[in-house]
C-alpha cells in the first residue's frame, strides 16, 4: 500500500499529500493528547467487551487511518475545482470533527451513551464521505473503506462499554 501511494505522490503534487496527511494526523495526534488522562482511567477502571483489542493497538490503528484520510483527501484537492469537490472536502473536515470530538465525549466526559450516538452520526458521515469522494476518484473512496469499517468495529466496542458499565 505504501508503494501505491508512493508512485500517486509521484503524480500529483507531494506538497498537497503532505499538507492533507499532515491536517488529519494533527487532529488525531491532537486529540489522543486531550484524552491521554482519560485513556488512562479508562484502560484501569472500564469492563471492556469481548474482542477488546490491546489498548496499543489503537494509536498504531489510528495513525494508518488518519494517513488513509489524508492521501484520499489530497487526491479529492488535487481534482478539478467544481462545487463537488469543495463539498466532498467540506464532508471531509466535518466527519474529521466529529472523529476528534468522539474521543473527548467518550474517555474524558465518560458519557459512553451519547458517544455511541456521536458514533453512529460518524459513521454516517464516512459512508456519506466515501458517496462523495467517489463521485470525483474512486480510490480516494476506497482509502476510506478501512476507516469505515473500524469506527464499525468501534461502534460495537462503545456499545459493550456503554451496556457493561
Amino acid at each position: 500500500m505504501l508503494f501505491w501511494v508512493i508512485v500517486c505522490m509521484k503524480k500529483r503534487a507531494w506538497k498537497t499529500y503532505l499538507l492533507w496527511i499532515l491536517i488529519a494526523e494533527a487532529v488525531g495526534a491532537l486529540s489522543g493528547w486531550l484524552t491521554r488522562s482519560g485513556v488512562e482511567f479508562y484502560t484501569r477502571t472500564d469492563v471492556r467487551p469481548p474482542l477488546s483489542p490491546p489498548a496499543a493497538v489503537f494509536p498504531v490503528v489510528w495513525v494508518i487511518l488518519f494517513a488513509l484520510m489524508g492521501v484520499g483527501a489530497a487526491r479529492i484537492a488535487s481534482a478539478p475545482v467544481s462545487r463537488a469537490r469543495t463539498e466532498s472536502l467540506r464532508i471531509f473536515l466535518l466527519q474529521l470533527g466529529f472523529n476528534f470530538f468522539w474521543s473527548i465525549f467518550f474517555f474524558n466526559c465518560r458519557n459512553f451513551g451519547f458517544s455511541f450516538v456521536w458514533l453512529l452520526v460518524l459513521w454516517m458521515l464516512i459512508l456519506w464521505m466515501i458517496r462523495s469522494f467517489r463521485r470525483l476518484d474512486r480510490p480516494a473512496a476506497w482509502l476510506q473503506l478501512p476507516y469505515l469499517l473500524w469506527v464499525a468495529f468501534a461502534g460495537y466496542l462503545n456499545l459493550g462499554v456503554w451496556i457493561l458499565n
